[in-house]
């Protein structure tokens, strides 16, 4: 029985962690570009020739 108890805290610690982490990457800005990486292969490239035809 007390290996439950001690199971239970243990999970409970460990969720609480991810969730904290969770928190702080959303608070950190980590998900805030969800378009571009999807699409970004499809503009490969655009960028360098634009910048070389104005400068």
């Amino acid at each position: 029985m007390e290996i439950i108890i001690l199971l239970i805290g243990i999970s409970v610690f460990v969720a609480t962690s991810f969730l904290l982490t969770f928190i702080w990457a959303v608070r950190s800005g980590q998900y805030e570009d969800e378009y571009t990486p999807s699409v970004r292969m499809l503009f490969d490239g655009t960028e360098t020739k634009k910048e070389n035809e104005s400068g």
